[in-house]
């Protein structure tokens, strides 16, 4: 009896056993040979692992090579809540605080961040730390606490540039500026290096491996140099005339290359406690404004084109308020008869209307047109407008003679700046572009050259004694500049505030460069354009020539 229960005890125990192995056997049949896909995956998880190899953005230059954005190396702070507790690390709070001290955090807060999170094996604790704090954390040996590099955008100029470079997010890419417009081309692409590491952490095999590319390079037309000068003077000017902005912007008149764009207020790029939306804005392309008296050379060389008038005609302007329907045009100053330069001298409503009213409205309209009015510059920068100009050609007299001396349109401080650029290029059109480059760009010519080369000679009157730009003047140099003040639409009408400008080009006997000065909302007495911008229009002016090199041609010149 006793044999047969131990032979059946036996049998029931190798039955189990046999079972248990079939069992084993097919599991491992089916993972080796149905799901071994499973398996490789399993064991990847505990060996494989995956290093992004981060890109360095591209750095910014100005057309000399003086860096206006380069990136720096720095780190970021992470914190795996799961392995802090596993170890207890939080008894030891005196290094916590530490850390927490360093990092100019709330040692509460970082306890607590900490705690919220303890399901969690990655967050982060800061970013972008500088190297002396990352190597002083890494003293701490905290437990659970570890260091990523990454790198931080850094701004040598400030705000001096800011409004044209732009700035980056806290993950590097671009946000404003030529950050944004030209973000992929900065940025590159980030590589990925796969390894299999054995249980001691030991890298025992190079798996694959994905090269990351570097961001390249960008190389702008500004002249840092000029940009200084620029935005010295306008933020002067805004402080001094209690305005709401002032913006500049300097061109190349051959080469249709951007030397200066610039605006104040301003903002720090370094500092993002600084970046407020009303002073980020790039006021020289994003604002459209009615250029008023600037407008006025324009509508004068769609007159000598139309062939209505010439150089030497002289218009009678009368008393100074000339009677549209039930409209009046009014002149500032008397100005009675006067020729076509007295005309732009003295800056006669009256006078400019007139010319206009004589001539097909298409012609004007053209004009305004073929100098880049309602059209975007093609700089490719982030918030640009267009303006508002419209080709209807169903205007009362009142609008026409309005429209040409510069209401009834809206254009960018770019735009005007392009149209001066024109002028000055004796009416060929040269695309306007920010990005340094050796290929060259179609030019077309919009104007007839010897009417633009007159109207030049015009506009180097305003800027002589009793002219209203006389304090456009550079000294030792033949200045055409034009000034101009108008008031702010608001709905319903015009309020009380006003624009104050100047532009013109520089030197007249061979012209190299535009300018363009706007100051918004002048506060006091003082806010005409002659007053307000011109002095500005000449320091900067002054300043471009000097460094630029260029020779004077008026050494018998006085500063009137």
């Amino acid at each position: 009896m006793k044999s047969l229960l131990i032979s059946w005890r036996f049998r029931l125990i190798f039955l189990c056993i046999l079972w248990i192995f079939i069992i084993l056997v097919g599991r491992i049949g089916y993972i080796q040979i149905l799901e071994p896909d499973q398996l490789i995956y399993q064991g990847d998880m505990r060996s494989v692992r995956a290093k992004t190899l981060h890109f360095a953005r591209g750095i910014i230059s100005d057309r000399n090579g003086e860096p206006l954005a380069i990136s720096v190396p720095v780190e970021a702070v992470w914190a795996d809540p799961i392995a802090i507790f596993k170890g207890n690390a939080l008894e030891d709070l005196k290094r916590w605080y530490a850390l927490a001290d360093v990092l100019k955090l709330r040692r509460e807060e970082l306890i607590k961040k900490i705690e919220e999170n303890h399901d969690r094996r990655f967050i982060y604790i800061q970013r972008q730390v500088t190297p002396v704090i990352a190597n002083y954390i890494r003293k701490l040996n905290l437990v659970g606490i570890g260091l990523k590099s990454e790198s931080r955008r850094y701004y040598p100029t400030g705000e001096v540039s800011a409004h044209v470079i732009g700035v980056v997010g806290i993950d590097g890419y671009g946000l404003e500026g030529i950050e944004y417009s030209y973000n992929k081309w900065l940025t590159g692409e980030v590589g990925r290096r796969v390894i299999r590491k054995d249980h001691y952490g030991r890298v025992i095999e190079n798996i694959s491996l994905e090269e990351r590319e570097e961001g390249k390079p960008l190389k702008l037309t500004i002249d840092q140099r000029l940009q200084a000068i620029a935005f010295r003077a306008i933020k002067q000017a805004v402080s001094d005339f209690r305005a709401t902005s002032g913006s500049a912007v300097l061109l190349d008149i051959k080469t249709g290359e951007v030397l200066a764009m610039v605006n104040a207020p301003s903002y720090n790029p370094n500092n993002r406690s600084d970046l407020q939306s009303f002073k980020m804005r790039n006021r020289v392309i994003t604002d459209s404004f009615e250029p008023g008296s600037t407008v006025k050379p324009f509508a004068m060389l769609a007159a000598l084109k139309n062939g209505a008038v010439n150089k030497d005609t002289v218009i009678d302007t009368g008393s100074g308020v000339m009677r549209i329907g039930k409209s009046y045009v009014r002149d500032t100053l008397k100005v009675g008869k006067a020729d076509l330069t007295t005309i732009l001298k003295k800056s006669s409503n009256i006078g400019i209307a007139m010319l206009a009213l004589n001539i097909p409205l298409e012609v004007l309209l053209n004009i305004y047109s073929s100098v880049g009015f309602g059209e975007v510059s093609g700089l490719n920068l982030s918030g640009e407008t267009a303006g508002i100009f419209h080709k209807n050609l169903h205007r009362t007299q009142f609008e026409i003679a309005t429209l040409a001396f510069g209401y009834g349109l809206s254009i960018t401080p770019l735009q005007l700046a392009h149209a001066y650029a024109t002028l000055g290029n004796y009416g060929k059109y040269q695309p306007v572009h920010i990005i340094k480059s050796s290929k060259l760009r179609d030019s077309r010519q919009v104007i007839d050259g010897d009417i633009a080369k007159q109207v030049l000679l015009m506009l180097e009157e305003v800027t002589h004694s009793g002219g209203t730009a006389r304090k456009a003047a550079v000294p030792g140099y033949r200045v055409a500049a034009k000034t101009g003040t108008s008031r702010k639409a608001i709905p319903g009408g015009y309020g009380d505030e006003y624009f104050a400008y100047t532009a013109g080009v520089a030197p007249v006997s061979e012209p190299k460069v535009a300018l363009v000065v706007i100051v918004n909302e002048p506060q006091g007495d003082h806010y005409y354009g002659g007053i307000v911008a011109s002095p500005v229009f000449s320091e900067i002016m002054q300043g471009a020539l000097q460094i630029l090199n260029i020779p004077p041609d008026n050494n018998k010149f006085q500063h009137q």
